[in-house]
């Protein structure tokens, strides 16, 4: 935490700004970063603006809803538990490492590439992933200058809309994009927790279970019945109105639970 008073005192209490959610990664846990506000006796600046001094992005549109439509997020989260999203003639690889995220492009040679798809679907898996921080994107080696130019061109365009600095495509088509890092990726979290990921994954597919039947059978890999917890499975009851019935079965990958309504 920083912009602590000098008079602060272990044990104070007071109103904070986290500006970087905790990042769990292989082998170890990075704390969350805070910025200190006022004391608790003290009123909170006014909320119009950011914290931090930069104005919040206005959504006008915005609603909030019980659930996301179907098809509206099952595609984000498979994409992002694979790290691949295709894109004409080619697809692109992601992962996350922890110096930085790492984009592969793979697919056809660079003559063949479709420089604009590729940058395009780029700034697809940024948006959808949710990524910040350290980006190092591996396009195939280019001969010319004047190709990795029109790389840098079509990258920058498709990612106008996201504030971020990049480096140039050198030589061995490497270029590298810093952007504000506020918390996990969903590349960080499927790298970290891919258990508990598919097993809430479980339950949002049951939910949405249609047919009927006053029995809702969850069939899962062995490895999400430990994870789903006993008031999630009565959460899961409460909102389908349903009795829940779970099996297990190892023949079942993580990401693939199946779940139907059946009369008895």
């Amino acid at each position: 935490m920083d912009h602590l008073p000098g008079q602060a005192q272990v044990g104070a209490s007071g109103h904070v700004r986290i500006h970087r959610a905790a990042i769990a990664e292989r082998g170890r846990f990075k704390s969350a970063q805070a910025r200190w506000i006022s004391a608790e006796t003290d009123p909170l600046p006014n909320q119009q603006a950011d914290l931090m001094g930069a104005p919040l992005r206005q959504l006008p549109d915005a609603k909030v809803v019980p659930r996301f439509e179907a098809g509206a997020w099952e595609e984000i989260w498979h994409a992002a538990s694979s790290g691949v999203l295709s894109f004409p003639g080619g697809e692109i690889l992601c992962s996350a490492t922890p110096a930085m995220t790492l984009i592969d492009i793979d697919g056809a040679a660079h003559r063949d590439l479709n420089k604009h798809a590729c940058a395009e679907a780029i700034a697809r898996a940024i948006g959808w992933f949710d990524l910040g921080g350290s980006i190092g994107i591996d396009f195939p080696t280019l001969e010319t200058k004047a190709e990795r130019k029109a790389f840098d061109a079509a990258l920058a365009k498709a990612l106008a809309d996201w504030p971020h600095e990049a480096t140039a495509m050198n030589g061995f088509g490497f270029v590298q994009l810093v952007a504000r890092l506020i918390g996990p990726s969903l590349l960080h979290r499927f790298a970290t927790s891919r258990v508990g990921l598919a097993a809430r994954y479980a339950l949002r597919l049951a939910e949405r279970c249609e047919g009927t039947g006053p029995v809702l059978l969850l069939r899962v890999h062995p490895a999400l019945r430990a994870r789903l917890r006993s008031d999630w499975i009565a959460e899961l009851a409460r909102r389908t109105g349903k009795q829940v019935q779970l099996e297990t079965d190892p023949a079942l990958a993580l990401e693939a639970p199946q779940a139907q309504i059946i009369t008895a």
